[in-house]
């Protein structure tokens, strides 16, 4: 339900195009670790929503106070989302849990930065240094990881709140480009150096977002993937083989 939710939110507060999502195809029952960047309070409902409508229903990593919240909490026990309970003996639970997904064939999606960067700027910076937990997961698996980078959805929300609250409320009306890049697998655990491979390829996905939106990212803006989709009800060009349900 909240991956429906979050499927028809994303249209109303942007215009959101995706490109790579023939990186999706795989055989049936194989979990897969979805690493992204983490910018601002809107790319959670975007990621969810935009996978949504390629047909994954992953299950998300975040941090355990969204579970105190009244009926959100509920929901996202019965979809099978992990709690995230950092700086407590509770935490290596979400990795155990994880892992559970993944084995079940299920994909996870988590943020490997581990939280919101602090800056309060509208506009996007590369991904910042990754904590450990992403790569132990893959590691500890075997569970191939597909890099997720986007930009602009710090055009929905960001800020300090009082300029939060207003970029929600206008979005729908300015409805900014969002743009989501879905990078090929990679194996951590035949990686010399798995961190590094991790940073790395995200930092890509997310360039490779950067540019599709004309605004370039440590050079000229490139065009698009030509065969990229629009998400969830925008205009565009769409790509074959998307894959089927996570």
């Amino acid at each position: 339900m909240l991956s429906a939710w979050a499927g028809a939110l994303v249209p109303v507060f942007s215009d959101t195009s995706v490109t790579g999502t023939g990186h999706l195809a795989r055989p049936p029952g194989t979990g897969r670790l979805l690493a992204a960047n983490h910018t601002s309070f809107f790319d959670p409902v975007l990621l969810l929503g935009t996978l949504h409508r390629l047909g994954l229903r992953p299950a998300v990593l975040a941090t355990a106070g969204l579970w105190r919240v009244p009926l959100l909490g509920r929901a996202l026990t019965r979809e099978g989302h992990v709690p995230v309970h950092r700086g407590s003996r509770r935490a290596p639970d979400a990795l155990r849990h994880a892992a559970d997904a993944l084995a079940a064939g299920r994909d996870v999606l988590i943020y490997p930065e581990g939280g919101l960067p602090g800056y309060r700027a509208s506009h996007d910076r590369p991904p910042g240094r990754l904590k450990s937990g992403a790569v132990r997961l893959a590691l500890s698996t075997g569970a191939p990881v597909i890099p997720l980078g986007h930009a602009g959805a710090r055009r929905v929300s960001s800020g300090n709140r009082a300029k939060q609250l207003a970029g929600w409320a206008t979005a729908p009306l300015r409805r900014p480009r969002v743009h989501v890049h879905i990078g090929p697998a990679l194996r951590l655990d035949t990686a010399d150096h798995p961190v590094t491979t991790l940073e790395t390829a995200l930092a890509e996905a997310w360039s490779t977002a950067v540019r599709a939106l004309g605004e370039g990212a440590g050079g000229p803006a490139e065009p698009a993937d030509p065969r990229g989709q629009r998400a969830a009800g925008a205009t565009g060009p769409t790509e074959p083989g998307a894959a089927g349900s996570g």
